[in-house]
């Protein structure tokens, strides 16, 4: 512990604020970012000014601590690692990564004077890196409105600064500081109809463009796993979505989540979000039941936010601060800890005690057979327009609907197939010529012949419409499904792929025989 006089305790925060101010030059960006940046930079600078005045004026005494807590360095190098791999294949993260810097620095900053303020002590360690972070993985603001993103980080601090209770004799924050202001902020975006000031649906669906993700967010996050002990969390969540997808599936024909039995942003949500292992039940049983929680929260919220018009990518941050206000009632409702009990006594027969390995051990074998058997990973079906198709022709409407929106989505990509495919669909099932036109007119100018043969039988009252084969410029659009964009440009190999995936005219096709 150092004692500071208040010029040295200023001195920290004014270092944070002048490298704001660095960035802010440094980056050179549009003047709302700079802005954004340089106001961040004045909140530090004018509240060190006043907490100098203040404790010049008393005879308070401040402290500071270097704390290096295990929980914060782990998390933080899972998220670096991840972020990391994640920016190396989309661009676009890659370039927000200064930015990200700038809210380190903010957060470094704010959390010094929060903790001076309120404490006359302020702990430096890493706990400021994981808030961060945990943001930026799931809700970006755009430049424009880029003063917002400084306002969730300062209220992550605060809530955890101020709401607490006691907990296990001891004082404790009740909210996870980074869940909670996504919470509050996805709720008054949903409100308000905002959600397109933010990159929150581009995170959701780039977060599944590099490959192998799942494996990836899976061991970046299993050192937490086992030495924090929330694995049954993560277990509980993960089983119980899987399970409901898989019977959800089984009763329609359609996937749940479209195309994924857990979308990649949710299981990122399982591992890294509501784990917390401060705000998460003590006892294994009361984490079996949050794991279970969490999942049913994710589809239920998925299901409403779908029937009010709102973004469902949503659905994975709503429901922790609820989960956070029930870890006291969880643990109480088991007392005996029957789920506690059973693992307590595996790991004294198997290895020696150590409950937290065992747990992991159950949970890698469990992921390893749901990658085996197709639960998680890549190549699931629900990505291609084929399956869609198919269930759309067995009379599902909901994959009718859900057909139209990916082949609208590939059409505007530029898939002459697509436009064809969607005007078909328009035409014959949804009953919608003048939306059928528009598509089959996009086909054409994208020159594919059969979208301008059913366009002039469209203008012309014509009522046999044809369906056509892809081709080599539909392919790469097609064949990425959910996933990153196609750098392959071997012909043959994408038909091979395309046929594999049932697209119609793929099989025994070939550049030289289109």
């Amino acid at each position: 512990m150092k004692k500071l006089t208040a010029g040295g305790a200023a001195a920290l925060p004014i270092t944070f604020a002048a490298g704001l101010v660095g960035v802010a030059f440094w980056l050179r960006t549009s003047p709302p970012v700079l802005a954004a940046i340089l106001g961040a930079a004045a909140v530090l600078f004018v509240w060190s000014a006043l907490l100098m005045v203040a404790v010049g004026r008393s005879s308070r005494e401040l402290t500071l601590d270097v704390v290096l807590r295990k929980p914060h360095y782990v998390q933080m190098s899972a998220q670096i690692i991840l972020f990391t791999y994640w920016g190396w294949y989309v661009p676009a993260i890659r370039a927000f990564a200064p930015l990200v810097l700038a809210q380190l620095l903010f957060a470094y900053g704010f959390s010094a004077l929060l903790g001076w303020s309120r404490r006359d002590r302020f702990e430096l360690g890493f706990g400021p890196v994981p808030i961060s972070l945990s943001i930026n993985f799931f809700l970006l603001f755009k430049p424009d409105w880029f003063y917002w993103q400084f306002a969730i980080v300062a209220l992550g601090f605060l809530v955890k600064e101020f709401i607490r209770w006691e907990r296990d004799g001891r004082s404790s924050h009740i909210f996870n500081p980074s869940s909670f202001p996504l919470a509050i902020f996805s709720l008054v975006l949903i409100l308000t109809g905002s959600t397109d000031v933010t990159l929150g649906l581009e995170i959701a669906t780039t977060l599944f463009n590099p490959p192998n993700i799942f494996l990836v967010i899976f061991l970046v996050s299993l050192p937490g796993q086992i030495l924090f002990g929330v694995a049954t969390m993560t277990i509980a969540a993960v089983l119980t979505t899987l399970l409901f997808g898989v019977v959800f599936h089984a009763a329609t024909g359609t996937y749940y989540f479209h195309d994924a039995y857990i979308p990649i942003a949710v299981f990122l949500g399982m591992h890294l979000l509501f784990t917390d292992p401060s705000t998460s039940p003590r006892t294994e049983t009361g984490r079996v039941f949050y794991g279970v929680l969490y999942g049913l929260g994710t589809i239920g919220l998925a299901a409403l936010l779908s029937t009010t018009g709102a973004p469902t990518f949503y659905d994975k941050l709503l429901p922790v601060p609820l989960l956070n206000l029930s870890v006291r009632l969880l643990d109480r409702l088991a007392p005996a800890d029957p789920v506690g009990v059973k693992l307590s006594a595996m790991a004294r027969g198997f290895l020696g005690g150590r409950q937290r390995l065992v747990t992991s051990g159950a949970w890698i074998v469990a992921f390893v057979a749901m990658v085996a058997w197709g639960g998680v990973g890549d190549e699931h079906e629900g990505q291609w327009v084929p399956f869609w198709d198919q269930a759309c022709g067995n009379g599902s409407a909901r994959a009718c609907e859900y057909l139209a929106q990916i082949e609208q989505n590939f059409c505007e990509d530029g898939s002459g197939w697509a436009c064809n495919e969607l005007g078909v669909l328009l035409a014959e099932r949804a009953g919608d010529p003048g939306r059928a036109t528009i598509a089959m007119r996009r086909g054409c100018d994208l020159e594919f012949p059969e979208a301008c043969d059913n366009l002039e039988a469209l203008n012309s009252g014509g009522a046999s419409l044809t369906h056509g084969g892809v081709r080599p410029p539909d392919l790469p659009i097609l064949l990425r499904g959910s996933k990153g964009p196609i750098r392959s440009r071997d012909v043959n190999a994408l038909y091979a792929a395309a046929c594999q995936r049932g697209f119609p005219g793929a099989c025994g096709s070939s550049f030289t025989g289109q």
